[in-house]
């Protein structure tokens, strides 16, 4: 991929890092709504952060196995993967932990919604 693009392993690890936060801003809301509702559903908002960082750590190996094929560095992946999981980690460990903590009012209510007779996908 570097190769083609400039041979720039700099170039490479800031893909992968742009990848990673591509991955959890399509599985998360932002740190913020995290601090905000956390009081309400800290383990459902952490459930789904540990599963985009799951799908990111993926396309990391995956990139690397490709470079690795293609006899190029295999860190510039791993690196950019590593270092924004990292990051996103701690801000919504953090963003948590500060929800927790300040008790304010969420945004969003939440309640036990009826069971669904509904069969099928919900358009």
């Amino acid at each position: 991929m570097a190769a083609e693009i400039g041979g720039s392993p700099a170039i490479t690890v800031a893909i992968y890092a742009a990848l990673t936060y591509d991955i959890i801003s399509a599985t998360n809301s932002s740190p913020q709504t995290t601090e905000i509702n956390a009081a309400s559903r800290a383990p459902t908002l952490m459930k789904w952060v540990k599963i985009g960082l799951v799908q990111a750590v993926g396309f990391g190996a995956l990139g690397m196995a490709l470079e690795r094929a293609a006899g190029r560095l295999v860190w510039p992946p791993a690196l950019g993967v590593g270092l924004a999981a990292g990051l996103l980690w701690a801000q919504y460990v953090h963003a948590k932990n500060a929800g927790l903590a300040n008790g304010g009012p969420g945004t969003e209510t939440t309640s036990a919604a009826p069971p669904s007779t509904h069969r099928g996908l919900a358009w």
